[in-house]
């Protein structure tokens, strides 16, 4: 494999990992952790600055994902030259990057504002919705993993 295509591959599957990986963990560790250990004033403002410093990272992450994929599209000769998981993968990708833009300006900031009148059940609520769709996210990430590995033999 020539050396730009495998640093673009690295970039790409690192901003991927970072992203996925980055869902799971908030998921599945940070926030059970915190909601067993700390009160809500202590909880929510934590898990509002927790995906502030998140949010950055997936902002990069996607910037990386899309500029990776898309010149590692143009050098495999485009669209048409591409197997149908490739194709799948993008679909799947947008939405993902669709879903992220809806949490990070719609539930994210009413979350942001609530904590910062201290109205935790409001706060609670956006925080609840950011995990559905944070949950789903994570959903289609993996799906997205096992395009880009079990598609291929499809």
């Amino acid at each position: 494999m020539p050396v730009l295509p495998a640093i673009l591959l690295f970039l790409h599957l690192l901003a991927a990992a970072f992203w996925v990986g980055g869902m799971a963990a908030m998921h599945f560790a940070v926030r059970p952790a915190a909601v067993a250990t700390l009160e809500p004033p202590l909880r929510l403002p934590f898990m509002a600055d927790t995906l502030s410093r998140f949010f950055v990272g997936v902002a990069i992450a996607i910037g990386v994902l899309l500029a990776s994929g898309l010149w590692t599209l143009m050098l495999a000769g485009g669209f048409a030259r591409v197997h149908w998981s490739v194709h799948a993968m993008l679909a799947v990708g947008l939405v993902m990057m669709a879903l992220f833009l809806h949490v990070r300006f719609a539930p994210y900031p009413r979350l942001q504002r609530a904590v910062a009148v201290r109205d935790w059940p409001a706060a609670a609520a956006n925080l609840g919705t950011i995990r559905k769709l944070v949950a789903t996210n994570l959903a289609l990430g993996v799906a997205v993993f096992a395009l880009a590995i079990v598609g291929r033999a499809l």
